[in-house]
């Protein structure tokens, strides 16, 4: 889906990839930052569309230059991943 370096997400400047979606919509969004629940690694990306949304996915490292993208399908674990962001991001305030 989107292809980018993990460790873009750890540098002082912005990020962004071009997410593109199954209706052939692109999206650019800016890497906020990986994080882990339950031993999974999952992604919160911003898009640039002068919304307040957040996407998170799941992430999966392909090689050390390239990253998957993984729809969270299962509501009980999107709900844990969402609570997960909200607590990092309510850390960092």
């Amino acid at each position: 889906m989107a292809e980018d370096k993990k460790n873009a997400a750890y540098e002082d400047e912005a990020e962004y990839i071009t997410l593109e979606f199954d209706d052939g919509m692109e999206v650019e969004a800016e890497i906020m930052g990986i994080f882990e629940v339950d031993g999974k690694e999952y992604i919160a990306l911003i898009p640039d569309d002068d919304s307040d949304d957040v996407y998170l996915y799941g992430y999966k490292e392909v090689s050390d230059e390239e990253f998957e993208l993984i729809d969270i399908e299962d509501d009980a674990e999107f709900d844990k991943v969402v609570k997960e962001f909200e607590k990092i991001t309510a850390e960092e305030e």
